[in-house]
């Protein structure tokens, strides 16, 4: 086990970054001991890539050889049965979705921010205190004033706001247009330079910019302002801070992106996070997959136990694994498949694999 972590680890952390890091230091003059603690902060998450493949390539190096020395023959002359030779493979493979997970909730998001802020000071890349965000897009659905009452109609589905900011960093959005249809027959388009939320009123402020309004009979009216408070959610600031990359979120962060995003409406962007929070249980679970694949396949008499041969075989498994998780994950994220489908099939299918080749282990 010890063997293929530090195997799979270094070759992920060579491919991955470390040449990356070189051509920084090269290029950009990224001092040397700050290229080693970005490189000490990347390793959790190559760490959870490496251990499902660990429990795969060391549970058929392990058992291979067993099998090769006779010693499972041994065993079921005995009438020890396949599916108890294996357990042990088993207890490790479910220990390791365990420690996955941990790691993958918990040291993973952590981690990257960790590394992504060391590369961004070693190179002096000026960075706030959020990360810049490009094209933030808000939508908000609610009821909307009906022109002859002046009161807000029953229905709470109608879209009523479109907020769109080209650019966000440091707790101002840049080049900001607001789309307002709150009010039946009567449209607002609200343009800036730039915009910041105001707590303490609940409304944002912009600053240099200009109203248009079109009125049920097609007149408009455009008015120009230096600053400008508009009455609106914290939802655009709350959308811009969700990291594009899952792999950033912990699984509590992950569930509250879900929520931002189901306020925006964007059903694409709904159904990623959902597949990306099914996919924080189902990578851990990969473990527990490829334990069984790996115990059941080399618990075969005609396996050779050659790490070379393990290796191989390992990469082919491995290889056919995520080829497919990634198939169905962008089957859940277009809408072809319920994202808890998307995600589990693999885990599923594969598992069905390895009870298959348990019982044709079991029939030697």
């Amino acid at each position: 086990m010890l063997f293929a972590i530090s195997a799979f680890t270094v070759i992920s952390l060579s491919v991955g970054v470390m040449f990356d890091l070189i051509r920084k230091v090269v290029e950009y003059g990224l001092p040397l001991f700050l290229a080693l603690k970005v490189l000490f902060f990347s390793l959790p998450s190559f760490l959870v890539l490496s251990f499902p493949m660990a429990v795969l390539l060391s549970t058929l190096l392990a058992y291979g050889k067993l099998s090769s020395n006779s010693e499972l023959l041994a065993l079921k002359s005995l009438g020890i049965k396949t599916s108890r030779i294996i357990s042990p493979a088993i207890a490790l493979s479910i220990f390791m979705t365990g420690l996955t997970f941990y790691f993958n909730d918990n040291l993973v998001p952590r981690s990257n921010k960790l590394a992504e802020t060391t590369l961004r000071a070693g190179i002096g890349s000026s960075f706030g205190e959020e990360k810049a965000r490009e094209n933030i897009m808000f939508s908000r659905y609610g009821s909307r004033i009906s022109s002859s009452t002046k009161k807000p109609t029953r229905n709470n589905s109608k879209l009523t706001h479109i907020f769109y900011a080209q650019w966000y960093e440091n707790k101002i959005m840049k080049n900001v247009t607001v789309l307002d249809f709150s009010r039946e027959d009567f449209q607002k388009i609200l343009k800036a330079n730039s915009a910041k939320f105001d707590k303490k009123n609940s409304s944002w402020i912009f600053s240099d910019g200009s109203i248009v309004s079109i009125d049920p009979n097609g007149q408009t009216t455009n008015i120009q302002f230096k600053e400008y408070i508009y009455p609106f959610i914290e939802g655009p600031i709350e959308l811009a801070k969700v990291p594009k990359d899952a792999n950033d979120m912990t699984l509590k962060e992950a569930l509250q992106a879900e929520k931002i995003y189901k306020n925006t409406g964007n059903l694409k962007e709904i159904r990623r996070i959902q597949v990306r929070i099914q996919e924080k249980f189902t990578l851990p679970c990969a473990c527990l997959v490829f334990g069984l694949i790996g115990s059941s396949l080399g618990s075969k008499s005609n396996l050779r136990s050659s790490k070379s041969q393990g290796f191989g075989l390992s990469v082919i498994l491995i290889l056919i694994y995520y080829v497919m998780s990634f198939v169905f994950s962008s089957f859940g994220v277009k809408g072809l498949l319920a994202p808890i489908f998307a995600a589990w099939l693999p885990v599923v299918i594969s598992l069905g694999g390895g009870v298959y080749f348990l019982k044709k282990s079991s029939s030697l």
